[in-house]
């Protein structure tokens, strides 16, 4: 064969490799009107009905890695969860880096299911020159450059992946400005200590946030760049250094409502809202005992008002949807590193919003508690099985509903919702509980 040959048929073979991955490609943007802000996702309207993921057998934590294990085991991990999310109607799911391109279009074509990709960028320290600092200090160079490099490598390795949705930087980063590590802790309620913290610490973070999502965008302009902030704290500082972030991402629990949220938003960013947490756990902290209707009340008040804010329904509709937090019980929240196969009852902070299992104050957040699935024990494979909670039940009607749909409207929306069954949902989700309690 002529040298000339072999070098047209090798030029062919490049070209169709990369018209096949732009051909595939997820292509996701933002629609900004008079109607309001939504996503695309390839060329169709796209409401995120998603979840916090993760897959963290009992007796191990957040150092278990899924994408670690073999390829057997991974697909039958999925195989078990997926499909079970897929039945739900989740579109959509929140995973930390570490998950491989391989296993998001795998996830995708399997079920159907997006993923929104997560990077801490220092929430949970740094490690600079081997040696690790825990309290993450954005204005370090070597700090800044290590972050940079890290989310411009992300962006090269994914952009091609079929089946990614965003990218998420972050995960409630200005909380880590006052205190360090992963286990939450009640907030602290000085005015003043907040605002020189965010000043001082928080400015250039927000700075760094905002250099990532610039060069992030020069290399994948298909995948908007979304941050993932603490409820509202620091929101002016936002508005003024991180203005090429696409979407305000947010860790949020308020209650039943998220309140002015949406419209401070909207006045003060002109972003689209995205939950990326939010949601309740299942566990009365006044009862000492597991409560599913309580977490299927909260949960379903706050489905209400993301649709209810979605584009073209009146509202700010600046609300493209959320994650809820979280798909099955992390044992080993409480603790990180002790008491593993335990599944603490302990309180570990106290959030007046949720008021049903809370008096004078007393702490009822459950960390290991906020499931929407129980989870049971490991078999000799290392797998393990999820028993929905009522919440499941609800949230697999609620994520049936579209709020793009023709003639739909906020009042239409919240008659669906109203009109689901809670207490068949509650008898299931007790019979699931009944059945984890025989085998445990």
């Amino acid at each position: 064969m002529k040298t000339s040959t072999k070098f047209f048929l090798l030029f062919l073979v490049c070209l169709f490799v990369l018209n096949n991955n732009a051909q595939n490609q997820t292509k996701v943007s933002i629609v900004s009107n008079d109607l309001g802000m939504k996503l695309k996702v390839n060329g169709a309207d796209f409401m995120i009905n998603g979840m916090n993921w993760d897959y963290i057998p009992i007796g191990t934590n957040y150092s278990y890695s899924l994408w670690s294990q073999s390829d057997e085991f991974i697909k039958k991990a999925l195989e078990s969860e997926m499909s079970l999310l897929k039945d739900m109607g989740v579109n959509a799911i929140r995973v930390y880096t570490g998950i491989q391109p391989k296993w998001i279009t795998y996830i995708y074509k399997n079920y159907g299911i997006y993923t929104m990709l997560n990077h801490s960028f220092g929430r949970y320290g740094v490690t600079i020159n081997e040696v690790y600092k825990p309290v993450t200090d954005y204005r370090d160079e070597a700090t800044k450059k290590l972050l940079l490099d890290e989310v411009s490598s992300l962006a090269k390795e994914y952009k091609n992946t079929e089946g990614l949705l965003l990218y998420l930087l972050g995960n409630e980063n200005n909380y880590g400005l006052f205190w360090a590590g992963s286990e939450t802790e009640d907030f602290p309620d000085d005015a003043e200590m907040k605002k020189a913290m965010g000043e001082k610490r928080g400015r250039p973070m927000y700075q760094l946030f905002n250099e990532a999502a610039l060069l992030m965008k020069k290399i994948d302009a298909n995948h908007p760049i979304a941050m993932c902030n603490g409820d509202v704290l620091f929101i002016d500082i936002i508005a003024e250094d991180c203005k090429d972030v696409d979407i305000y991402g947010t860790n949020m629990y308020r209650g039943k409502s998220f309140g002015d949220a949406f419209q401070k938003v909207k006045d003060k960013l002109n972003k689209p809202i995205l939950f990326t947490e939010f949601g309740v756990d299942a566990f009365n902290a006044l009862n000492k005992e597991e409560d599913q209707k309580m977490q299927s009340f909260y949960l379903t008040e706050n489905w209400k008002e993301i649709y209810a804010n979605a584009y073209g329904l009146g509202k700010t509709a600046n609300s493209i949807g959320g994650f809820t937090f979280q798909f099955s019980d992390g044992w080993w929240k409480l603790g990180q590193t002790i008491n593993l196969d335990v599944h603490n009852e302990e309180a570990n902070w106290t959030n007046k919003g949720y008021d049903l299992d809370t008096k004078n104050n007393s702490k009822n957040m459950n960390e290991e508690w906020f499931g929407i699935a129980a989870k049971g024990f490991s078999n000799d494979e290392g797998l393990y099985q999820l028993y929905p909670r009522a919440a499941y039940y609800v949230l697999q009607r609620v994520h049936q509903i579209n709020p793009y749909e023709k003639g739909i409207t906020a009042k239409k929306i919240e008659n669906k919702i109203c009109k689901i069954n809670q207490k068949k949902a509650l008898k299931k989700g007790l019979k699931n509980k009944m059945l984890l309690e025989s085998k445990q």
